[in-house]
């Protein structure tokens, strides 16, 4: 999903798309409301823009999925858009490792400890809690929050019945979905460390909101 609010986020969000433009075969992407000049550039990387199917996240992940699965590609590889330093550093190696498991529902890129220490103090109190609780629930003690994964295309499906008031809770409504279905869950750690200017610890109310989220996907997965 895209959204650039102003030029420097425009500017920060094409150059990580041009970025894994030069390693992936296709992106496929939902705005949710960006200036048209943003969209021409997205074009000319390029990316298919595809329609929201509402203007909120969750409409914005499940259009460019569906789209992606329609490609009959074997794996789709979800991210979001501002993640450069993960493209240019660590995809190649994500995806190599990855491909040497046998038909996993799941593959996550997880933080490894000394990684996730260089995320603000507040967020890793957040993130922390809730991937011991997310552990507890699919099964598997991981780090579920960084943000880039392949998933299984036949999971696409499940995304019907998350509710867009879940937000970023999506995410570990699929995940436990995928393993109630029996689908194998896998993590690959890596030095996935938070960039320089994203050290900050302003954004608490942000991380409170995202932790809510995490927490009533997952609720809602076990129904």
């Amino acid at each position: 999903m895209t959204l650039a609010r102003d030029e420097q986020q425009a500017e920060t969000l094409l150059g990580a798309l041009r970025s894994l433009a030069r390693r992936t075969t296709a992106i496929f992407a939902a705005d949710g409301g960006s200036p048209q000049p943003f969209l021409d550039a997205l074009a000319r990387i390029p990316v298919t823009l595809v329609p929201a199917r509402a203007r909120n996240l969750v409409g914005q992940v499940v259009a460019s999925l569906h789209a992606a699965a329609a490609t009959n590609a074997p794996f789709i590889l979800y991210t979001e858009p501002d993640k450069q330093t993960f493209f240019d550093t660590h995809l190649d190696g994500f995806l190599a490792a990855a491909a040497r498991y046998r038909d996993p529902g799941i593959v996550l890129a997880a933080r490894s400890d000394a990684a996730f220490a260089t995320f603000p103090a507040f967020q890793q109190r957040t993130e922390r809690s809730f991937n011991e609780l997310c552990g507890e629930i699919v099964g598997e003690q991981t780090d579920y929050l960084y943000g880039p994964f392949l998933l299984n295309p036949a999971l696409v499906a499940e995304l019907a019945d998350v509710d867009a008031s879940v937000g970023w809770g999506w995410r570990p409504f699929l995940f436990n979905r995928a393993r109630r279905r029996g689908y194998r869950i896998v993590s690959i750690a890596g030095e996935y460390a938070c960039p320089i200017d994203q050290r900050g610890d302003q954004e608490r109310v942000h991380r409170l909101r995202q932790l809510s989220e995490n927490a009533e996907g997952l609720a809602r997965s076990c129904r």
